[in-house]
């Protein structure tokens, strides 16, 4: 077996064949960016028939050439760039860094420190996940809109805009105004072109939510099943989990999640502290969810919300308790969902 690492850049790619037992480098290359060198760089490659490719983050930089050797059926492993600075550090040449000692410490860290992380083909949850970063850049663009216009109708109207605005109801006080002068005339037709931005958008945002509802639908997730949950909450879990199996357990994902508790010890003493890391936007859609359950009274993250209060808990404290429980839910629920999906259908006998 040879381990092959890559070190990528936008326009370079270096990868660096390690034998794993010995740890000796036995061969180099250098390559553009380009298919045809892409072609010419697993050409090369071939001369070793075991082989594994270790792609210093394979979700960044290194994404298209790690999608591309695995579609034509290579073994590709993700190594994060952190992992392969840690064993750069502790290498004989201490701090030094070129393409091909990164590219050689990618491939290291693979083999002997279980940093890698197997890379399979994009499917349904990198679609819904690029389906979600589109729809909140949409309403990031839609709330700078509002708020633009929000500004100009304070200079036209006396008291300006309600903070609930629409574009039908901005297009209906524009109606009123009678421009007095150039000055006014200028506001009131910028105006106008911030109404139809807003229109548009509202437009771009429900076909997206119509997308990604019939994603969801399709990739016959159960998720929608539980309280508070919706097409687009679902959407934004899945695409940020990926596929759940590569957390052993419901603990990883919560950890992941950035839902679990962190333990500070000293001594004889230990207390817990809530946790600042993990995914954000993964931890938010499960703040969401039990924001919603906890309004609930008929949902079971309402009741459990009361059981930790009557033990003592702070609000605060049984929030968090909640978001940990619907962590373990939510990654039971997409590994089910993945277990069916793989097994093969039962037509009877």
């Amino acid at each position: 077996m040879i381990l092959l690492g890559v070190d990528p850049h936008k326009s370079t790619h270096t990868a660096t064949a390690v034998e794993p037992v010995s740890n000796q480098q036995v061969g180099s290359m250098r390559i553009e960016a380009s298919l045809a060198d892409y072609r010419r760089l697993l050409a090369w490659a071939k001369r070793w028939p075991q082989r594994k490719w270790a792609v210093e983050n394979a979700n960044g930089l290194g994404r298209h050439l790690a999608q591309w050797l695995v579609a034509r059926g290579e073994s590709v492993v993700d190594v994060p760039a952190a992992a392969t600075s840690r064993v750069r550090e502790l290498s004989r040449g201490g701090r030094r860094k070129n393409d091909q000692i990164d590219a050689a410490a990618a491939a290291t860290v693979a083999y002997l420190q279980g940093e890698g992380r197997d890379l399979a083909p994009e499917d349904h949850t990198t679609a819904l996940a690029l389906l979600d970063e589109r729809r909140v850049n949409l309403a990031h663009a839609r709330v700078r809109t509002v708020n633009q216009l929000h500004a100009l109708l304070r200079d036209l109207l006396p008291g300006g805009a309600p903070t609930q605005l629409s574009a039908d109801l901005a297009a209906k006080l524009l109606r009123s105004v009678r421009p007095a002068g150039d000055i006014e005339t200028v506001r009131k037709d910028i105006a106008w072109d911030l109404v139809a931005e807003i229109r548009k958008l509202d437009k771009q945002l429900t076909d997206n939510a119509a997308r990604t509802q019939s994603l969801v639908k399709a990739s016959s997730s159960t998720l929608m099943v539980t309280p508070g949950i919706g097409p687009v909450m679902a959407a934004r879990m899945i695409g940020r989990t990926g596929r759940a199996h590569r957390f052993s357990t419901s603990a990883a994902f919560a950890n992941y999640a950035g839902a679990a508790p962190v333990e500070i010890a000293s001594a004889d003493k230990a207390r817990h502290r809530l946790s600042r890391s993990g995914d954000r936007q993964l931890n938010s859609v499960l703040h969401t969810i039990a924001i919603v359950q906890i309004r609930m009274p008929k949902s079971p993250g309402h009741a459990y919300y009361q059981r930790k209060l009557s033990e003592g808990k702070t609000p605060k404290e049984a929030k968090r308790c909640l978001k940990r429980r619907l962590a373990d839910h939510a990654w039971r629920v997409v590994i089910a969902d993945e277990r069916k999906a793989k097994s093969p259908p039962n037509h009877g006998t």
